[in-house]
């Protein structure tokens, strides 16, 4: 499979090539591969920043430990999740679905009714950590697209996220910086480039059971 040679070749850049951009059509695809996403229920509950301003960039960077990918790497990507899920996220989903698949929205009314009740059942603090876990599977696939178009990525957890939603505007618009993902070119600087991917063998990793 070429896609696991290209998970091969991936790894996460250290050192990005300031002066290579990534083109507008690979960018377009890799947008196509978030959009493309599992998430629960269809929700999509988050929304996706792709930072390019320079001078937010500076100011992203202090609030990311100074680490250089941030404003070295063409894009910037913020996967931001919604702080709480309101019925109108399911409404709106409803009624993108019965337009996309061409259905009466009277039909769609008693899985609206399932989905709001179980999110109803959750806590304050269960509905932020779960609508997190929405973004890390979209930046899984962004991670993979990029591997199959040959674009370096980095996945970071490493930044202050009030500060992110502070310099970003988020908290008024409901919403939280909950992982990051700069993505480019590695530069030939890189050293990590060279050294052999680190992974549990295959028999410890899985167990049949």
């Amino acid at each position: 499979m070429n896609y696991i040679d290209h998970l091969k070749w991936r790894y996460a850049t250290k050192k990005f090539d300031a002066r290579k951009k990534i083109a507008p059509d690979d960018l377009k695809k890799i947008k196509e591969a978030i959009q493309l996403s599992a998430s629960s229920y269809g929700l999509q509950l988050y929304k996706v920043l792709i930072i390019e301003n320079p001078l937010i960039r500076e100011q992203l960077k202090t609030a990311s430990w100074g680490q250089d990918q941030i404003t070295d790497a063409s894009h910037l990507i913020v996967f931001c999740n919604y702080t709480y899920v309101e019925d109108t996220h399911v409404d709106d989903f409803l009624h993108r679905t019965a337009i996309t698949q061409n259905i009466e929205m009277n039909n769609l009314s008693d899985y609206g009714n399932f989905m709001k009740g179980k999110i109803k059942t959750m806590t304050a603090l269960e509905s932020f950590q779960w609508t997190v876990r929405q973004t890390y599977l979209a930046l899984g696939n962004l991670l993979s697209a990029c591997a199959e178009l040959k674009i370096d990525s980095c996945p970071m957890e490493g930044f202050e996220a009030d500060k992110y939603n502070a310099i970003l505007g988020l908290t008024e618009k409901g919403l939280n910086a909950a992982v990051v993902a700069t993505i480019g070119y590695r530069s030939h600087e890189d050293h990590t480039q060279h050294r052999p991917k680190v992974r549990k063998p295959l028999e410890e990793l899985f167990k049949a059971v």
